[in-house]
């Protein structure tokens, strides 16, 4: 009798004690149910829901697993809403972009008198800054479609230096008060760089290394001005689903600053940054080594190998089919390239190039492979690989370099890229596909403000190969359009793989950052010509809300 009233004592105790493992639930801080969740994970599974502690994810699974195991402070009902893992620009100029919303906006402007009214208009709002600078300019817009002259903003700004850059940076048209402040003259020369002169006057256009003998007479901005530049640039990033940047080219000064806000909370977007090449950038992180936080990566330095196709600068292995003789030109000599390329490799850094022309393209391809000797994992990277040999495709596979390209460029180029390569040489330019299939993957990128700083518009330009008004009907050299899978890849996970950031990011995996956006409509089963009004409901970063539409 005692040995029955033991094993019923036991088997009640056992049964508590199974019920109530069964019952209770494991705590978190927020929990994501009936979403539409693409985790983009290896096998590109669906989710319903995740539940978030601490500032990563703990679980992924159906809405009824994950609130029957777990308990949040906070519940986040999708209602069906599409969720996707926060969006990565692998490459932009995050800090140039958010100083350059203080400056005159050329963006889309049709004519030479457009930009002179906008000029004009910005410097009614903003009448005693020392320079008048302003950005965005493309001269293949408008209906003369050539470079303009200073004549104009001599006549109205005799007395205020003027610098208006063209929209990819490799170009600026500048008064001649810039010009004398710079002591640049019509014998004016250098090494990768052009001041255009005609019948022995300068017109005020200056070619890449140029621009930079105006821009380092513009006084610094002030502390001040650089948050509010960092600040209001994250704001409209999270507002567009980024929680990650690739900042090409930055200075220590700025890395450090950016390191000093995100410590003290005033800054949360997550920065892989891009060193330039300065000796003084050299000499820090070649001794310290690289640098990584949570939310700052410092493990590369960004190099400029030729200009841009626009304005003539790429380098091209024959010569501009609207320039006879101009073969475009290097920013530097092919020995400091393999010198960098050395100094990079012996102090564990990456090597991010910016490469547009066919030779530009050989050349650092070359170099690389001279350097990493095959394959790899050093993940160097081509920035934009807008044109390259069929011959030198194969490089990228075998010496594992990674293209990081910006697919809105194709689509902003398509109007006049055959004039200036003719039309065989156009079918070797933005050969994404072509690419992928050598590494297997690729980082996407919008080059904001070069482009606008929208990644859907990344998306329907990498898979429809049209522009904002779905032009051309059937797309732009369609046989390197991406797949929708591989596009939200090349805007997640690829590029956090590109930035060595895979195992933390790029995700909605357990034990990845919870970064991710609530977005309107689903990207991957919308109309193409639906793709570029998708709207961000919500934005996350480490599971806090910083954005709400």
């Amino acid at each position: 009798m005692k040995n029955s009233y033991r094993t019923i004592a036991a088997a009640i105790l056992f049964g508590g004690i199974f019920f109530s493992s069964c019952t209770s639930s494991q705590t978190a801080d927020l929990i994501v149910y009936n979403g539409n969740v693409y985790t983009v994970n290896d096998n590109f599974d669906k989710a319903e829901a995740f539940a978030v502690k601490d500032g990563k994810i703990i679980a992924v699974g159906t809405t009824a697993d994950i609130r029957q195991k777990y308990k949040a402070t906070e519940m986040l009902d999708a209602e069906g809403k599409t969720i996707y893992p926060g969006l990565i620009d692998a490459h932009t100029h995050f800090f140039r972009y958010g100083l350059g919303l203080q400056s005159a906006d050329l963006d889309g402007t049709d004519s030479f008198k457009e930009v002179v009214q906008q000029v004009v208009e910005h410097r009614q709002k903003y009448p005693d800054t020392e320079w008048l600078t302003g950005r965005g300019w493309d001269q293949n817009d408008w209906a003369v479609k050539e470079f303009p002259s200073k004549d104009t903003l001599d006549l109205l700004f005799p007395d205020t230096p003027v610098i208006l850059t063209r929209v990819d940076g490799h170009a600026a048209l500048v008064n001649q008060e810039a010009l004398d402040l710079a002591g640049i003259s019509p014998e004016t020369k250098m090494v990768g760089g052009a001041v255009e002169v005609k019948n022995g006057h300068m017109t005020g256009i200056l070619i890449d290394n140029a621009v930079d003998l105006v821009t380092t007479k513009i006084p610094a901005p002030s502390e001040a001005v650089q948050r509010t530049a960092l600040k209001t640039a994250e704001q409209n990033c999270f507002a567009v689903g980024l929680t990650t940047v690739d900042d090409a080219g930055l200075d220590k000064a700025t890395v450090d600053l950016i390191d000093a806000m995100q410590q003290k909370g005033e800054l949360q977007m997550r920065v892989y940054a891009m060193m330039n090449p300065t000796q003084e950038n050299k000499d820090y992180y070649f001794k310290n080594g690289p640098y990584k936080t949570d939310r700052l990566h410092v493990c590369s330095f960004k190099i400029y190998a030729d200009g841009a196709l626009g304005s003539r600068g790429a380098n091209l292995l024959e010569p501009y089919a609207d320039r006879a003789g101009h073969y475009g030109f290097l920013l530097s000599s092919e020995q400091e390239f393999r010198d960098v390329a050395r100094q990079l490799n012996e102090h564990g850094f990456q090597m991010n190039t910016h490469a547009i022309g066919d030779s530009a393209n050989r050349l650092l391809l070359d170099i690389y492979g001279e350097v990493l000797g095959g394959k790899n994992d050093k993940r160097w990277r081509i920035e934009h690989a807008q044109i390259v040999d069929p011959a030198d495709m194969n490089k990228f596979g075998k010496y594992s370099i990674v293209p990081s390209v910006q697919p809105t460029h194709a689509t902003s180029d398509m109007y006049w890229a055959g004039d200036r390569l003719g039309s065989e040489r156009l079918t070797h330019a933005y050969p994404y596909r072509e690419m992928l299939q050598q590494t297997g993957y690729l980082a996407l990128g919008t080059d904001f403000p070069v482009e606008s700083i929208n990644p859907f518009y990344t998306f329907h330009a990498a898979v429809a190969r049209q522009d904002a008004e779905n032009y051309p009907a059937g797309g732009f050299q369609m046989e390197n359009a991406l797949t929708r899978e591989q596009t939200l890849r090349g805007m997640t996970i690829w590029a956090a793989k590109s930035n060595f950031e895979e195992k933390e990011k790029g995700s909605i995996e357990e034990g990845k950052f919870a970064d991710f956006i609530l977005t309107d409509r689903d990207l991957t089963t919308i109309a193409p010509e639906q793709m570029r009004a998708t709207q961000v409901l919500r934005t996350y970063l480490n599971g806090k809300l910083v954005y709400k539409k």
